[in-house]
């Protein structure tokens, strides 16, 4: 499992987040934001207001909406690779 140690929101549901070993990036919530489940975030205020639960690490916003640090891991990871070919 990956820890998040330091997460912020960005303009355009965009989450930048560091890791535990370093990894770091930009990850786009658009396409999440616009789907029933997610649709709550979708003001933007209350997107900016994330947060990172202390228990279980995950990514987590008011009303129980969260998300697994391990899927954003990897989705910055598959970029960092894509980057270096």
């Amino acid at each position: 499992m990956h820890t998040v140690t330091e997460l912020r929101a960005e303009g355009n549901y965009t989450l930048w987040l560091r890791f535990d070993d370093g990894l770091e990036g930009h990850v786009y919530l658009g396409e999440l934001v616009a789907t029933n489940t997610y649709g709550a975030l979708s003001d933007e205020a209350r997107f900016c207001r994330v947060a990172i639960d202390p228990v279980s690490n995950a990514v987590t916003w008011e009303g129980g909406i969260n998300l697994d640090p391990d899927v954003l891991y990897r989705d910055l990871m598959s970029k960092a690779e894509a980057a270096l070919h």
